[in-house]
């Protein structure tokens, strides 16, 4: 009995050792080849920044492309998104692929990439999903608002800047739309007033958008802020949007010169809202025709596939100024919306009611160069943007 159990024992330990010094995956790993796909043109495809992550556990891999723009990985059988991002003077190199399946084989991957500049006008910070009552019970959400930034050393005008929010609201939902050549703005289209020089935004200077109400909301909820401010914007429309829980009469010290006017009203919903927890926010302006007349064209304003009671705006993809998109922390679950073209990545929102917001980062170098702030953009939101404990507003 007893050499059997001397035997049992020698056996088991070999078996934890191997455990312990070989690889669980040995064996099991297939090569991902990422074939890059450029325009035409002469481009640098050496040295990208390529990321796999996996879309079940979260696992990321990283690695650059080689002189010929490819990149190679080596993985377990999995479901992953891949994201490349480069940069050469002022071109920004961007491609994205959701949904990679890797099972049992290598893949060789062709990834489209799409050539853009850094824009003038960027979106620098985004608080969309509330905080606590506290010291009250519940959870508060009728204080959103975005923050625009002049990244750019001319003075920039918001006069018929527009903006809006992308079908689907969440990223966890089904995309209904496929392949499209067209952001598809859900709700309503609205724009900054102004002949053309009436809003101006100097080098480094921002600009607050109130989404919903433009008041106070720290005085009865001290981890809200206070958006009752000289020379805030709000979108304030109580024709199309008449719920004044979310759409309150604006404080006394915004003018009436900064509600923003809805170009058109696509929707049912009696509230303008993004989604709290994974919204995508988009900066457009019209080029070659008027946003009045682009969408009086039934051409350009059309239903959401399966639905009978919301429509679209078409808005080209050259159109676009500035973009982001965010995914829902809490899910493993999330969809891209928007393409590599205007935003090859997302930034993560942790959860919900925390007061936190989505911040642009600062490019110090450049900030330092310039004598104003300068802030990162790749058009890509997984590198441009972290999570910010409290809003910059919050005081």
């Amino acid at each position: 009995m007893k050499k059997i159990l001397y035997i049992l024992i020698l056996v088991l330990a070999t078996a934890c050792m191997d455990m312990r010094t070989t690889d669980p995956y040995e064996g099991n790993l297939h090569v991902l080849t990422v074939v890059t796909r450029w325009p035409s043109g002469d481009f640098d495809r050496e040295g990208a920044s390529v990321l796999v992550e996996d879309m079940n556990t979260g696992s990321s891999y990283a690695s650059v492309t080689a002189a010929d723009g490819n990149a190679s990985f080596s993985l377990p059988n999995g479901l992953y998104r891949v994201t490349l991002n480069g940069r050469s003077g002022s071109e920004i190199y961007n491609g994205s692929a959701d949904k990679v399946v890797l099972s049992g084989r290598d893949f060789s991957l062709d990834l489209n990439i799409s050539v853009s500049r850094s824009g003038s006008i960027v979106i620098k910070e985004l608080y969309c999903g509330g905080c606590k009552k506290l010291p009250l019970e519940g959870n508060y959400q009728y204080d959103q608002y975005f923050i625009l930034h002049n990244n750019d050393y001319q003075v920039q005008y918001l006069d018929s800047l527009c903006f809006g929010t992308l079908s689907p609201y969440n990223s966890t939902a089904s995309n209904p739309w496929g392949e499209i050549d067209f952001l598809p703005i859900i709700q309503a289209v609205w724009q900054f007033p102004g002949d053309g020089d009436d809003f101006p935004l100097q080098p480094g200077e921002d600009a607050v958008i109130c989404l919903k109400g433009a008041v106070d909301h720290a005085a009865q909820y001290p981890l809200s802020v206070n958006l009752n401010k000289p020379g805030y914007f709000v979108c304030y429309n109580n024709t199309y949007f008449p719920n004044t829980t979310n759409h309150p009469a604006p404080g006394d010290r915004i003018s009436v010169d900064r509600y923003l006017e809805v170009v058109i009203k696509t929707g049912q919903a009696n509230a303008y809202t993004l989604s709290i927890n994974s919204p995508t926010l988009v900066l457009f302006r019209a080029r070659g025709v008027t946003i009045e007349d682009h969408v009086r064209s039934t051409d350009n304003v059309v239903p959401v596939p399966g639905s009978t009671v919301d429509n679209v705006v078409k808005v080209p993809f050259d159109w676009v100024v500035d973009a982001m998109e965010v995914f829902d922390g809490t899910s493993s679950n999330n969809n891209k919306r928007l393409p590599s073209a205007v935003d090859a990545g997302y930034v993560v929102q942790t959860d919900t009611y925390l007061g936190r917001s989505l911040m642009r980062k600062t490019d110090e170098e450049a900030s330092a160069k310039a004598g104003y702030e300068v802030l990162e953009d790749t058009n890509n939101s997984l590198n441009d943007f972290y999570e910010r404990e409290r809003q910059s507003l919050h005081e």
